[in-house]
């Protein structure tokens, strides 16, 4: 009864408002993800699609309406931790995945093997497991703290990391495998995500001290991380959208989910030196939620040809001539528009 009553009086006040923008945050981004998707094919009918390296999705409306509710969901999970604590705001984010894989399911006519559901399932168990057993965010006072942390030798190690790997991703696997391999574009967008997070973190201590009477945007650390959100932000969007426009959006949903969210809490973790304040076993149960969303991932790997109770042939029949009637590939998982057609 007495955790009860602490959780109930905790609800009663600030932490009811961050729940509400957390679930608003999951509905608006899961949401936007097939509003996108249905902007992406509408304007690849009519110009070079955004997975060939087309950009014709900038005049296409359909699409702003995604990217704009995209925008409204990440404001609002911005918003969420000025409320409520990032172990009841983070773990919330899971449900974009199941929103965007029910909106797929019912309005792209996306499928998703039975397997694939217990994948996405364990994706975010796995991930609940990690953000739940995560450290308390120490307090900062100003935003040269933050700088501070970043440019510590660990944190400059793996920054330094990321880029390689995001440069070595762009110019040599992106045009060989981009079009074939889901992990390439979400790949790139993760790891540029992991940086991203940290410095909108900044950016938003900075605000928010600004806000309280202590202005910071007099510091050049706050224009820097600035400068580092909005290209980590334009990176992340560019290929994002070339992997929703080339794979199955109930597979990119999740995936791209527990990749940004490992690499966050990586991040999170090395920047801020949250396992020091942490016991062995917070520290294990971590990993063990880890180890989770491996599981998870492979199965949706191992199953994105299969479909329930269905021959990948006999599918193949049927979405020729699908694709006479109208141009486009809805129904098999990870499979680019133009596989199926004859040369």
């Amino acid at each position: 009864m007495a955790a009860v009553r602490r959780w109930s009086e905790g609800m009663a006040s600030d932490n009811v408002k961050g729940l509400v923008l957390a679930l608003s945050s999951s509905l608006f981004i899961g949401a936007s993800f097939i509003v996108k998707k249905k902007g992406l094919k509408k304007a690849g009918a009519s110009g070079i699609r955004a997975g060939s390296g087309g950009y014709s999705y900038l005049f296409e409306p359909l699409w702003w309406v995604g990217m704009i509710a995209m925008v409204v969901g990440e404001i609002a999970n911005f918003a969420a931790y000025a409320f409520a604590p990032a172990i009841l705001v983070t773990p919330l984010g899971a449900l974009s995945i199941i929103i965007s894989a029910a909106l797929a399911h019912i309005i792209l006519r996306e499928k998703l093997h039975t397997f694939g559901i217990l994948g996405c399932v364990l994706c975010v168990v796995g991930s609940t497991a990690i953000v739940l057993h995560a450290p308390p965010e120490r307090q900062i006072e100003s935003v040269t703290e933050v700088w501070d942390l970043a440019t510590e030798p660990g944190f400059l190690f793996y920054a330094l990391l990321v880029l390689t790997a995001v440069f070595i991703l762009i110019f040599h696997f992106v045009p060989q495998y981009g079009q074939s391999h889901i992990m390439v574009y979400i790949g790139v967008c993760s790891l540029v995500g992991s940086i991203s997070v940290m410095s909108v973190k900044a950016l938003g201590i900075a605000l928010k001290l600004t806000f309280s009477g202590m202005n910071q945007l007099v510091y050049p650390q706050t224009w820097a991380f600035t400068l580092v959100v909005v290209t980590c932000v334009v990176t992340q969007m560019n290929y994002l959208n070339k992997a929703l426009d080339t794979f199955n959006t109930a597979v990119v949903s999740p995936i791209y989910y527990v990749m940004f969210t490992t690499l966050t809490i990586l991040a999170s973790v090395i920047m801020f030196k949250d396992w020091d304040r942490q016991n062995p076993t917070q520290i294990i149960t971590e990993m063990c939620g880890f180890v989770t969303i491996l599981s998870g991932t492979f199965l949706l790997h191992k199953t994105k040809d299969m479909v329930d109770g269905t021959s990948l042939t006999s599918l193949s029949m049927r979405q020729l001539k699908h694709e006479e009637e109208d141009g486009f590939d809805e129904s098999i998982p990870l499979k680019r528009q133009d596989s199926l057609r004859i040369p």
